[in-house]
């Protein structure tokens, strides 16, 4: 009588499971209930052998180890971000020295072991300039991607959710922004001289980077906006939506408790993505110099400041800070690729 019970022992569980499959139901097509019950063995024989149970992070940490050049992106990316954040500690040069003779004496020295990436036409150090303008670069980067996701997972949810005429207006809003011609109107925002709107905020200028991460995250949150609009569209008519609005859950408890964590793949993958375009639309609007300026630095203006160097032997003044751009975007575009591999819930276990 024991044996009928679920309480009982795991060789009395399988013994069930062998005489209903010997049963008329067990000579069904392996595509119907045999199927099942050949599943359901094979689970219990692993719960049998205490073969613990993976949980969704651990199986999404799994998949994405399997993507190599993700993860060798992302041992790139700790090591740059690493030597960024301690620049002043790795570099035994100031970033901007002081303009003496012994200064000027070093300017123009190609690269060696003494000035890694040489000097520039003041003598001051590259190597040390490139890593603390990858440091703003950088800022600038996670910056526009934490604000760009945050507008638009606010938009996205609240259009994705209520629908109807809060669904409209927000998405009228968001395509009225997207439609505009980013750069120009990038352009003429950093270059405003008075960036408070006739004094109504006391908002940075650009050539911060503060006021450069507000002004590139203005016209970069609608295409979050959209995609967690589309999910939201899409969750909101699932079981477990339904039933904890028959529950009486509050909208927001929906929304942030129920809706959100099924999202949370897609805005890590356009999060990531983020960073690289947010870095290079700084790099393009410094570059035209409209962004941050000298003496501070970032990887477009001292690209832009090397520009006359090409075909001269000052050449790598430009050769460096470029690799160092196209290697960090290229590194944040391989960990997007892998973490969007990781969170496909239709990948392999």
């Amino acid at each position: 009588m024991s044996s009928e019970y679920p309480g009982s022992r795991p060789q009395d569980r399988l013994t069930r499971q062998e005489r209903v499959r010997e049963s008329a139901a067990g000579g069904l097509a392996a595509a119907g209930s045999s199927g099942l019950l050949d599943t359901s063995v094979e689970s219990d024989d692993a719960y049998a052998v205490g073969e613990p149970v993976r949980s969704q992070w651990r199986l999404v940490l799994r998949r994405f180890l399997r993507h190599k050049l993700a993860v060798i992106s992302l041992v790139i990316l700790l090591l740059l971000g690493a030597m960024a954040v301690f620049a002043s500690t790795i570099s035994p040069y100031e970033f901007n020295p002081t303009l003496d003779a012994a200064t000027l004496k070093e300017a123009r020295q190609s690269p060696s072991w003494e000035h890694l990436a040489g000097t520039d036409k003041l003598g001051r150090d590259q190597f040390t300039r490139v890593l603390f303008a990858l440091q703003k670069s950088l800022l600038v980067g996670l910056g526009v991607a934490f604000l760009s996701v945050v507008i638009g997972v606010i938009v996205g949810s609240l259009a994705g959710y209520y629908g109807g005429w809060v669904d409209q207006a927000m998405m009228r809003i968001t395509d009225l922004v997207l439609v505009l011609p980013a750069l120009a109107v990038l352009l003429i925002l950093a270059s405003n001289q008075d960036p408070s709107f006739f004094g109504l905020f006391d908002l940075p200028p650009a050539t911060e980077v503060s006021g450069m991460i507000l002004i590139i995250a203005i016209l970069g949150w609608m295409p979050m906006a959209r995609i967690v609009r589309g999910e939201y569209l899409s969750l909101r008519e699932k079981e477990y939506v339904e039933a904890a609005v028959a529950a009486g859950a509050p909208a927001h408890r929906i929304i942030l408790r129920h809706l959100l964590p099924n999202t949370l793949g897609a805005i890590v993958v356009f999060g990531t993505l983020a960073v690289g375009l947010a870095i290079i639309t700084e790099a393009t609007l410094s570059f035209l110099g409209a962004g941050i300026q000298l003496p501070d630095a970032s990887l477009g203006n001292l690209i832009s400041d090397a520009e006359s160097t090409v075909g001269t032997d000052l050449a790598y003044l430009i050769i460096f800070p470029g690799l160092m751009l196209f290697l960090v975007v290229l590194c944040v575009n391989f960990v997007g690729d892998g973490l969007r591999d990781a969170l496909d819930p239709r990948a392999v276990q």
